[in-house]
């Protein structure tokens, strides 16, 4: 079989073997590295909680993932086995966020599966040239059969020692119908690693053919579909092909029947923290009363009878389930097939592992996904991904692969996880990320196929070759658009559409006026054929053309502003100030939140505080500098007040 063993995805419950396509060059020279998958059951591909793979907030995973090995794959799948591609927020301009509700079914068949479960650890001696009190070397199943290996990454996802709950009910699982990983839990637990516990939640099914679409927002999607993936040219369904969603809402006899019955219903009267952004249609109603709520109804496959009600996450029981989804519109007869669940699991502090997600304690083992204190599907691929590439480097003795902030969403995850741990499920945004605006899915690309390709020799060369290509491309193209000035009058002239301002006096660039939004390249390659008719040519380098003359101003503000940060972080924090109440400051409740309880001395204390946004931090300084320039004007008239009452005085005792 070639090449040392890699155990990857130990989930507890199924051991099966993927030999993967050998990469380019010499990750492994001998064919790439055999790769054990343990993993829940048959259906890989399953989801627990809803379809979609998003990039908007949860960042740019997908297209970053396409540049690196195998991350490639699970972009493409998911152009390949969309039902229904979007791209959300268009209308704020630029790169919007590709969003696609992904088949279930047809990655499956694919592969072939062993069913059992990983319950312990092997253990070896430790290499002297690096920290940790001992070293991986396999796993044991729950026959007693031991599979050995030089690396093994963990990515237990919900099942570690996880407890469903329904109701008052909870019983030991990981997934409804599917066993928990107890042997598993207690091996990481002596061997001295930090243990939290978190919980989550989904809502129920619904059969379809008991719902009423016709009275309800039908959203189709987009015409044409954006791929995930670059590689990608179209994706493979047309349009017409493709399943729609539906929109409805709660109502006050939904919150009534919440309220109700809140007493039946152990998972949200607990302390363990769920994902704050994506909470149940309890929590919902006891913290937002007296509002509605969409409901978006979610088709879970092309042939599949199940509809996903997006945003309904409950564990009350199964009978005031059937109560709640029934007083909804369109669902008035609506038949559950499977009742909402929720389910509480261990995770592991992830300051316990290094940026590559080995961990400090174990050599050689890996922690991905949401053992790691992350919510799942992209955040968790984003880790998988990492944690796969450096389980093969470390055991070929090669540097490890790090992504940092500046190169990748992925980079933030990893780097805050890493140094700031986290409490509560880590869900990706993108003001969690100073380089926002030049982290895009665009040009994800540019960021990482190169250091794909020469560090972990996962990426072919057709792809880096077309990488080039492209960064070639839009080199030159910006570059020409720069250096072709005129007056604002002479462009006015040639493109009338352009909102032109002719009062200045100073030439303007091509690129310059490629900014307005009624410009784009084909506009400009037709006024100006000669230098620029090769650029408009190719639909991908016209849209990046664009993009990148939309967001130049942005990126010159956001290095300022992160530069400000830098320069300011001492500046100290009003002692008295009350972060749950300033209204003049742009903070989310979960900042708010962290900042009452924490009470940061200096705006470098409050970035470093797990939960505070690099946005927050700019819009808190601001604020702070605003309101401390108003407090020094306000006691300069005050003292100036007082001189003049004092000269006044004295004016009079002299009369």
């Amino acid at each position: 079989m070639g090449g040392p063993r890699t155990i990857g995805g130990v989930m507890g419950r199924v051991h099966g073997a993927l030999r993967p396509r050998a990469p380019r060059h010499d990750v492994s020279k001998d064919g790439g590295p055999l790769q054990s998958l343990s993993t829940i059951r048959s259906p890989l591909t399953l989801s627990s909680c809803s379809a979609p793979v998003t990039v908007l907030n949860r960042g740019d995973f997908c297209p970053a993932l396409t540049m690196l090995p195998l991350g490639h794959w699970s972009c493409r799948v998911a152009a390949r086995l969309s039902k229904q591609p979007l791209a959300i927020s268009r209308s704020y301009g630029g790169p919007a966020g590709p969003h696609y509700d992904v088949e279930e079914i047809l990655t499956t068949p694919l592969l072939t599966v062993k069913e059992t479960a990983v319950e312990d650890l092997l253990l070896t001696e430790p290499d002297s040239d690096h920290p940790g009190k001992c070293r991986v070397s396999g796993v044991v199943l729950e026959d007693g059969s031991r599979v050995y290996a030089e690396s093994v990454v963990l990515t237990t996802g919900t099942f570690l020692r996880g407890m469903i709950l329904i109701g008052l009910e909870a019983y030991p699982a990981g997934r409804l119908g599917d066993q928990s990983s107890i042997g598993l839990a207690q091996t990481l637990e002596n061997l001295g690693f930090v243990v939290g516990r978190l919980k989550t939640g989904t809502p129920p099914r619904i059969a379809k053919d008991s719902i009423n679409f016709s009275i309800l927002n039908k959203h189709m999607p987009d015409n044409p579909s954006v791929p995930f993936s670059f590689l990608s040219e179209a994706v493979w369904l047309r349009p017409e092909d493709q399943l729609p969603c539906y929109l409805t809402h709660t109502n006050s006899r939904v919150e009534q029947i919440v309220n109700e019955n809140i007493h039946l219903n152990t998972h949200v009267k607990e302390t363990t923290k769920g994902p704050r952004y994506c909470p149940s249609i309890e929590s919902k109603v006891l913290r937002f009363p007296n509002r509605i709520h969409q409901v978006w109804l979610e088709p879970e496959g092309m042939d599949s009878d199940l509809i996903y009600p997006q945003g309904l996450s409950m564990t009350l029981p199964p009978n005031i389930q059937e109560q709640l989804i029934t007083s909804i519109r369109g669902l008035e007869k609506a038949k559950i097939v499977q009742p909402g669940y929720g389910v509480q699991y261990d995770y592991l502090d992830p300051r316990q592992i290094t940026p590559s997600l080995e961990t400090h304690l174990v050599q050689r083992l890996f922690f991905a996904g949401q053992i790691n204190g992350t919510t799942g599907y992209e955040e968790a691929a984003a880790q998988g991904i990492i944690a796969g590439i450096n389980a093969s480097l470390r055991v070929h003795g090669k540097p490890p692969f790090v992504v940092s902030r500046t190169e990748g969403y992925i980079g933030v995850l990893i780097d805050d996880l890493t140094t700031l741990g986290t409490s509560e499920p880590y869900r990706m945004f993108t003001s969690r990320v100073e380089f926002r605006v030049s982290l895009r899915p665009d040009n994800a690309d540019s960021r990482l196929t190169f250091r794909g390709y020469s560090e972990t020799g996962c990426v072919s060369q057709q792809r880096y070759n077309r990488a080039s290509l492209m960064k070639s491309s839009l080199e030159e193209g910006i570059a020409v658009l720069k250096s072709l000035q005129f007056s604002s009058y002479k462009w006015k002239k040639m493109i009338p559409e352009a909102p032109v301002s002719t009062i200045k006096s100073e030439p303007q660039s091509a690129l310059d006026i490629l900014k307005y939004e009624e410009v784009d390249m084909a506009m400009l390659a037709k006024v100006l054929p000669e230098p620029l008719t090769k650029f408009a040519e190719c639909q991908e380098l016209m849209n990046r053309l664009k993009i990148e003359a939309t967001y130049e101003l942005s990126l010159i503000l956001q290095q300022k502003e992160i530069e400000e940060v830098r320069r300011d972080e001492a500046l100290q924090l009003p002692k008295d100030l009350d972060y749950l109440t300033i209204r003049d400051v742009s903070l989310s409740q979960e900042v708010r939140e962290k900042l009452h309880s924490s009470r940061p001395q200096t705006i470098g204390a409050a970035s470093r505080i797990p939960g505070i946004t690099p946005a927050a931090i700019v819009n808190l300084l601001r604020f702070v500098k605003t309101t401390k320039h108003k407090k020094e004007s306000a006691d300069k008239l005050s003292l100036n007040d007082q001189y003049l009452s004092k000269r006044d005085r004295l004016q009079k005792i002299e009369l």
